[in-house]
């Protein structure tokens, strides 16, 4: 390593996980198998990647841990939350994403971890409907309750540190609020005057989890921490903060593949994105109410990659203003799928003198097995950054992102390019790890 100032990762750390459905058990199931070396880490990049670091002769490409002090698997501990009273063991059973012989060998591991009650209400997702849930009057008792929690599952634990994750479904589409979502100070006084139109309970996790030293991540598309008060939060704690939405399927593809249409200079007219899937998250994007807060962020990505205003001939046709190519994007919910989504990307391109082409991209990709990689890396390169004293929005994590935060709040626009975003977070690792962070984002 480099002249690091990275704290040393000593000691046990713990991953509480809000919602212990498919991805988390996924996720806790092929951790406990990699560290009993029967199975492999793949699309992890803390677990594979190698990063170049110096230049001409210096130049080595070395793995994350060698480059910053990264807490091992053998350090992880899990708790989770849940509305539903299962263990990990009959989740993961249940969610059949894995097959029982890759979940039977981890069984007693799994077993333990029986999730805590949730802080939920039913009418941020109308289609659940388990009963273990906190008893709370108010929305400041939720996040007395969850402080509580997260206080003595580290006690009884023995962590050293803790991470929360959200892998918990998308809750109805919060807008932002200046008057309750822009000040810590007001922010506070909506969740003690218990006013549920503007405080979802994933904000109590949020709070929770930042004011007991523990980074939050958003793995859905919930205005959560997407906010200015929440921002402030994070300073005020000194902790990292990331979201929001794991990107796993469709949106890395597109992340991935409009760069290509924009790097060729070739033209766009539509591109259209179509998905089914069955598993409880598809279950809870029906209600459309679930959906828009999906839809924003999913929106979002082709419109930063690709701008009408920087190059009107290539993108600036396709609607009815004709200031843009057509975007659209739907989610159906289809039980017969489950855990296994399928993505349709159509998408409308033309070139030389206009001339018309078309792109198809199908992708039968399985949700839960892209995003437990995702959440691996995120809870371990969160933790890194606290160890680092970097707090706040880790825009170096939108690289695992669907819809990067950034402060809207000054005009800022998220970088949604995936080799822009791979740059970043190249660059942290190097700086973390007391390297030069020696590349250009063009």
């Amino acid at each position: 390593m480099g002249k690091t100032n990275v704290k040393p990762a000593e000691g046990k750390l713990g991953i509480l996980v809000v919602g212990c459905g498919a991805v988390s058990t996924t996720f806790m199931t092929g951790v406990f198998m990699t560290r009993k070396g029967l199975a492999k880490p793949v699309g992890s990049m803390t677990q594979y990647d190698k990063i170049r670091i110096g230049k001409g002769e210096d130049k080595q490409y070395l793995p994350y841990r060698e480059i910053v002090p990264m807490a091992e698997l053998s350090d992880i501990v899990f708790g989770t939350w849940d509305v539903y009273p299962q263990n990990a063991y009959q989740a993961a059973m249940y969610a059949e994403v894995l097959k029982e012989k890759d979940i039977e060998p981890v069984r007693d591991e799994l077993e333990k971890i029986v999730p805590m009650k949730a802080a939920f209400d039913k009418n941020y997702a109308k289609r659940l409907d388990g009963d273990n849930v906190k008893d709370c009057k108010t929305r400041w008792e939720m996040v007395e309750a969850l402080r509580e929690d997260i206080r003595n599952f580290k006690q009884s634990n023995g962590c050293a540190r803790i991470v929360v994750l959200w892998a918990a479904s998308t809750e109805i589409y919060v807008p932002v609020e200046e008057s309750v979502h822009y000040k810590l100070s007001d922010l506070e006084a909506a969740m003690k005057a218990d006013d549920r139109k503007h405080i979802a309970p994933s904000m109590c996790y949020a709070y929770a989890a930042l004011s007991e030293g523990a980074p939050f991540i958003m793995g859905a598309p919930n205005t959560t921490v997407d906010i200015p008060a929440m921002w402030e939060l994070a300073e005020k704690t000194k902790m990292p903060i990331a979201g929001k939405d794991f990107k796993t399927g469709q949106t890395l593809v597109k992340s991935g593949f409009a760069p290509i249409i924009g790097t060729r200079c070739l033209g766009l007219s539509g591109w259209f994105s179509t998905n089914i899937l069955g598993n409880r998250d598809g279950l809870v994007l029906d209600e459309p109410a679930n959906f828009r807060t999906k839809e924003v962020s999913k929106l979002s990505t082709l419109e930063t990659i690709l701008k009408p205003e920087i190059q009107p001939d290539l993108y600036g046709h396709g609607n009815d203003e004709d200031t843009q190519y057509y975007h659209k994007v739907r989610i159906n919910y289809y039980p017969p799928r489950n855990d296994n989504k399928e993505g349709w990307d159509n998408i409308d391109i033309f070139g030389w003198m206009g001339y018309p082409m078309q792109i198809k991209i199908n992708f039968l990709c399985r949700d839960s097995i892209l995003a437990a990689p995702l959440c691996l890396d995120l809870c371990l390169l969160s933790d890194l950054a606290a160890r680092a004293g970097r707090y706040g929005i880790q825009r170096f994590l939108s690289f695992f992102l669907k819809s990067p935060m950034h402060d809207y709040t000054q005009g800022e626009e998220a970088v949604n390019h995936l080799y822009q975003q791979y740059t970043m977070l190249k660059n942290a690792i190097r700086e973390m790890g007391g390297y030069e962070p020696d590349e250009e984002i063009d």
